[in-house]
């Protein structure tokens, strides 16, 4: 069965999917996105994407194209129709086709372009992964200033996944000026103790629906949290270091350029997150 997408009000099969070769996302990343999953063919987080949306498209002086509550029939519309029980949902918003290239920002009334489709991911909340944790290496952060906006300029991301992948392991975290930032399509931890430390919310990483779940659920389990910069040696020294993402969830980090986190191995910390994570995320989909 061919795969259904969602292209500007209409639910097409992918291969008759068409955006204008004008379209500003193809031609300036003049566009923003979000990732939801979808566990048991519910939406997970979706409040939390659909408030980061408004913000990113607020960001960029672009007008956001539907409501909340639109965006939540749209999403269950694609997810019904592909019939998809665990995986993904892709959501694209451009400022659409001023009819040609121009770097000024087209009028208002140019009409954003919006995309949806789905991937299907069964099992995506028992990744293997999970029990035997990633190894992940440092490069440098060269990225834009405004990392806070979820643009579709992704392309130093992949530069750094292809490094990673080169490098035989599984993601890179990024440095700038000697701290880490966030991973390539994540956000960074460590643990000591009883404390879980995450850089702070700024301009400089992105401000992750799952992060923010996560350090609430952590307070309510009782771990301090500490949003605070750190370096590479300080997480090759930590108890535990782990990652969050809307894919990924909680997902343990074991080494880092090489070098083995606490007992090389995913820690409690890691583990008693994801668990409760998903448990809360079930109960609340929608």
């Amino acid at each position: 069965m061919s795969r259904i997408v969602y292209v500007n009000g209409d639910y097409l099969p992918e291969a008759e999917a068409r955006v204008s070769v004008f379209d500003r996302g193809f031609l300036m990343a003049d566009g923003v996105y979000e990732v939801t999953s979808v566990l048991d063919g519910k939406l997970i987080d979706f409040d939390g994407h659909c408030i980061r949306l408004g913000r990113s498209l607020s960001e960029l002086e672009m007008k956001n194209p539907h409501s909340n509550a639109e965006w939540l029939d749209i999403f269950r519309e694609i997810v019904a129709r592909n019939g998809v029980v665990d995986g993904m949902v892709y959501l694209q918003v451009t400022r659409g086709n001023p009819g040609d290239r121009d770097f000024a920002y087209p009028s208002a009334e140019v009409e954003p372009t919006v995309v949806l489709f789905t991937q299907s991911k069964p099992g995506l909340a028992d990744s293997p992964a999970a029990k035997t944790g990633w190894k992940v290496i440092s490069v440098p952060d060269v990225r834009w200033g405004r990392r806070d906006i979820k643009t579709v300029q992704l392309l130093y991301p992949s530069m750094a996944k292809m490094m990673a992948k080169k490098a035989g392991v599984d993601d890179a975290w990024l440095v700038e000026d000697g701290f880490v930032t966030e991973g390539t399509s994540n956000n960074a931890y460590i643990v000591k103790g009883n404390k879980i430390i995450t850089r702070a919310l700024s301009h400089d990483i992105l401000h992750g629906i799952t992060r923010a779940s996560v350090l609430r659920f952590a307070k309510e389990a009782q771990f301090e949290v500490e949003e605070r910069n750190f370096t590479i040696e300080e997480a090759q020294e930590a108890d535990e270091a782990f990652i969050t993402s809307a894919s990924a969830f909680v997902m343990p980090v074991v080494e880092i350029d090489g070098a083995a986190i606490g007992t090389g191995k995913p820690g409690n910390a890691a583990a008693r997150m994801r668990e409760i994570y998903l448990d809360e995320m079930r109960k609340n989909a929608l």
